[in-house]
């Protein structure tokens, strides 16, 4: 189309060569993905880890990404859902923030021919973004939250002779024959002194506010009683789920045993 000749080009054939010689020469790594379908954003971190600042929907990693001060963004949230309306809005907004904020802090040049704010961008991108999408903190997080609870926990259960594997196991067949048996005998009226648990919603959205465990207060023979306070502090219509579940300390987390009850 002749109106986009000298404007727009289409490369073929993108890859770590092509990728190494355009990012050298761009100033903005400009991404509009559709929300929320950005895959993930490699390309905007390979840019960003290269001196070049992002500006772009926040959607895929620049959602985590995103700092201010450090590039640019357009905020996460649909204002249409017609997309083409939405497309309209977001090309007003990006032309706006280029005329207003980026092409003049770009042009901000002084005696020495350059811009000190855009500089002071730059820098702040690769000080406070990089950090966070780097190959090394991906696996530190692997061994913080994976491999080393997972080592751990192999030890744990291999000690012994299995000692503690054998325990689990049985306390789940206990739980699993008198599932059934375990009855709710009584339950208090008062929402200030609900004796099962908590889950707050509005009627709206049935957005979740908060989840309170209960406390075990005593026991009498097989009766348990569980007591929480709680007090709203905030109005509006409200509805409240009471459920239960097993628990021991030694489950790796809840999912291991998903034995749920609402009441």
């Amino acid at each position: 189309m002749p109106q986009f000749l000298g404007k727009i080009i289409f490369l073929e054939n993108y890859d770590m060569r092509l990728a190494k010689r355009l990012i050298s020469g761009v100033d903005i790594w400009l991404n509009t993905p559709t929300r929320p379908l950005e895959a993930s954003g490699t390309s905007g971190e390979k840019a960003q880890m290269n001196g070049v600042l992002n500006f772009s929907v926040k959607d895929g990693w620049w959602y985590e990404g995103y700092v201010e001060g450090a590039g640019w963004a357009l905020t996460e949230h649909r204002t249409y859902e017609n997309q083409a309306h939405q497309d309209q809005l977001d090309a007003a907004t990006i032309y706006q923030m280029l005329e207003s904020e980026i092409i003049p802090l770009y042009y901000a040049k002084n005696s020495k021919g350059y811009s000190p704010e855009w500089i002071q961008y730059i820098k702040n991108s690769v000080t406070k973004i990089t950090p966070r999408f780097t190959m090394k903190r991906m696996i530190d997080d692997y061994f913080s939250k994976f491999y080393f609870k997972l080592a751990k926990r192999h030890n744990l259960l291999m000690a012994d002779h299995y000692k503690i594997a054998k325990e689990i196991a049985a306390w789940k067949e206990n739980i699993v024959e008198h599932w059934d048996e375990i009855e709710v005998v009584y339950k208090s009226e008062n929402l200030q002194n609900l004796n099962v648990g908590i889950r707050t919603s509005t009627h709206n959205n049935d957005k979740l506010y908060e989840v309170e465990p209960l406390k075990l207060v005593k026991s009498e023979g097989s009766h348990l009683f569980f007591e929480n306070v709680y007090q709203l502090d905030y109005a509006g219509g409200m509805k409240f789920g009471l459920r239960m579940y097993p628990q021991n300390e030694l489950l790796p987390h809840r999912m291991d045993f998903c034995y749920v009850r609402w009441i």
